[in-house]
This record gives C-alpha cells, structure tokens and sequence, in this order.
C-alpha cells in the first residue's frame, strides 16, 4: 500500500520542490560512477552521510544536511521522490517558497538529531531524504487532514486505487515508523525509523505557528480541511482482473 497522488494540486508552481527533487536525482546520477567501487562509496559516505557516532564526538555535524541529498540505491530515491512530490506542493503553496526551504532543511536536521539519540553509538552511515520528508508529510497532516490521496493497494493479483483522507494514510504511516523504532536493534543498519518518526513531529511542531497564523481551526473549517484550491478529478481506472459470477 502506498500513495501514488493527491487530489489538490497546489494554486502555483512548486519551484522549491522541483528544485529539490532535481537536487536529490542530481547527486544520485553524480555517485553512480563509484557505486560499484566499495572503497570510493565507503569514503564518500565518510564525508557526507550521516553518522551519529561522529556527530556525538562533535564532529561530521555538516553530515545531518548534506545526508538528505543522498541515496542508497534506485528504489530508495523513487519512493522518496514520490512522496515528495505528493505532499510538497501543497505545503510549500502555503508556506510560500522560501519559508519552505527553509522548513525543509531543518526538518531534515532534526530527523537527523532523532536518529543520532535513537543511535548515538552507531557508525552505519545514514542516507535519504526520508526524514525531511517525513517533515513535510507532518506539516501537511496539520494544514490538510481531509485531503483526498489516492492510495495503491496490491494484494498478489489483486489491486486497486482507493481515495482515502490524508489523515488516514500519514497516521497509519507515522505508526508503522514509530513501531518500527521500538523493534529496530541499534547499530544493525537498515530503515532509521526513529529519523522517520523524529521528523514526522518536527514537521508538524514547524507548522503549528502558521496554521495557527491562518486561524487555526477555523482554517480546516474554512477549507474543510482541504487545500484552498479545486480538487482534481481524475478518471476511474477499469481493473483487468476478470470477474467471476456467482451461480
């Protein structure tokens, strides 16, 4: 299950968004030429990734910005690019560009700090921009709770899109990473859940100032909780799995 759109496009061009998409593409194309050389990657994760255990010796903290523009591999980039794309417009519409620049980078370092303290021994180098992300998707369930995102759901043969609140999604996806924080094993590798989770809350806490700003509840009341622009509509797709009567 995963989203694949919103039902909001935004009222103007995301620059800072498409910038920053460019960006993340931009420096996954620039590793590819030592993605294979195991002692090139290993020193250029060195410089630029994220680890906690340099960070706790007060050094390497220049890695808890330049981490978010780096990725582990082609799928790992796609799914992060994708929820960006479904959720940044929308925010950064609201925020106004710069704002949400900046909203971005310092989501992104506090996604980064969560994950040290959840780890602060480990010295597995920490990549993605999953955790400034994460930020944006806690802003957006603040600003936009009842809009519409259209989730994919596949089930072996089965699959099917299904409009679902946003509220629905974004809380379901903060308690599957706050989960898994509490069964990862610290220093083992894998998904930073705890920079995933740690983000969500920073996101959402950066927020709280300009939805309080547009009139706190009153703004979800004045949009029912929407984005202020016309909802998209887009056509039914038919499924191609054959269907079976009953006799």
């Amino acid at each position: 299950m995963f989203p694949i759109r919103d039902h909001n496009p935004s009222g103007r061009i995301p620059f800072v968004t498409y910038a920053l998409m460019a960006l993340n593409i931009a420096v996954f194309v620039f590793m590819l030429p030592i993605s294979d050389n195991e002692r090139a990657l290993g020193q250029f994760y060195y410089d630029w990734a994220l680890l906690p255990r340099r960070v706790m010796a007060g050094d390497g903290l220049s890695g808890l910005v330049t981490s978010t523009f780096l990725h582990g591999g082609f799928l790992h980039l796609a799914g992060n690019m994708l929820f960006l794309w479904i959720f940044g417009d929308n925010v950064e519409d609201e925020m106004g560009h710069l704002r949400y620049f900046g909203f971005y980078l310092v989501a992104g370092v506090a996604a980064g700090l969560f994950h040290v303290v959840a780890d602060p021994a480990s010295y597995v180098p920490t990549v993605g921009a999953s955790g400034a992300i994460a930020g944006v998707m806690g802003a957006y369930l603040l600003l936009f709770p009842k809009a519409k995102v259209d989730i994919l759901i596949i089930f072996i043969v089965f699959f099917r899109i299904f409009p679902i609140p946003a509220w629905i999604m974004l809380a379901l996806w903060f308690a599957m990473q706050f989960v898994g924080g509490i069964g990862s094993v610290p220093g083992t590798g894998g998904v930073a859940y705890w920079a995933h989770a740690g983000g969500f809350v920073a996101g959402m806490a950066l927020a709280v100032p300009l939805w309080l700003a547009r009139g706190g509840p009153r703004f979800w009341q004045a949009n029912h909780g929407h984005p202020p622009h016309p909802e998209a509509s887009y056509p039914a797709l038919p499924s191609r799995i054959p269907k079976v009567k009953r006799r």
